[in-house]
């Protein structure tokens, strides 16, 4: 499967994907090591080469919003010393509050950045990004959600959309980065389920795909077969899909 791929990767649950790029580049998605699915913490996390963050909600970044002592991202940078390409608001809040000595790079939507070999460019999404912050009492902004679209060493494009409602844009991020490979989240209620997911496979046009952002509690009810359902409704049936159990390598 890797061949075929270009790259392997493990899914740690919810959004949270690791990426082990042909040159040998570990690259880690959305780290809530802690959520329900995940078998391995954030203080288990031994190499990290490129850190990306898609927005600041607590189930994306790893802990509460404002923290800088509880959050899965944080920890993971202070000891791996990642490049950390973020929305620009993001990057602000890692630059001024964090302690960590990863290599922050801030960016927005539309820009693209070499972050340790590999090629990351940011695109839109459909969600929120505000949170709550406990040590603050007050609502706290980091940045518009995002996805990223990453062209690794070899050329294959991975694109992890991130927390998303389908949209239209998604063909212009076809005809712009014509992505290989996609991540999306196919749970439903705080994002996307199964039928739109579908759609947003046709407005891509790829031809693998990876669930995300699904089953971790009971309200994230859609599923990999649901999704190959709806796939094959909309003639789309030799689209592969792939649902590893959390914590497995795709080799």
């Amino acid at each position: 499967m890797a061949d075929a791929l270009g790259f392997r990767f493990t899914w740690h649950g919810h959004a949270c994907v690791e990426l082990e790029s042909p040159g040998g580049r570990t690259i880690l998605i959305d780290p809530w090591m802690g959520n329900p699915k995940s078998a391995k913490s954030a203080d288990q996390v031994d190499r990290c080469d490129v850190l990306l963050v898609t927005h600041g909600h607590f189930d994306h970044i790893g802990g509460s919003a404002g923290s800088t002592t509880d959050v899965d991202a944080v920890t993971i940078a202070r000891r791996t010393k990642p490049a950390w390409p973020g929305i620009h608001e993001l990057s602000l809040w890692l630059d001024n509050t964090a302690d960590h000595d990863s290599e922050v790079v801030g960016m927005n939507a539309g820009g693209t950045v070499d972050a340790r070999g590999v090629e990351v460019t940011m695109v839109p999404a459909v969600h929120s990004a505000g949170d709550w912050s406990a040590s603050t009492s007050t609502g706290l902004y980091l940045g518009d959600p995002v996805g990223f679209v990453i062209e690794l060493e070899n050329g294959r494009r991975v694109y992890h959309a991130g927390d998303t409602d389908v949209f239209g844009d998604m063909a212009l991020i076809r005809e712009l980065h014509r992505p290989d490979v996609v991540f999306l989240p196919i749970g439903g209620h705080f994002t996307m389920g199964p039928k739109g997911a579908a759609k947003a496979v046709q407005l891509l046009g790829v031809g693998t795909v990876i669930p995300i952002h699904y089953g971790t509690f009971p309200i994230l009810a859609g599923t990999p077969d649901q999704l190959r359902a709806e796939l094959a409704a909309l003639g789309l049936a030799n689209v592969i899909v792939l649902s590893p159990e959390p914590g497995q390598w795709v080799e």
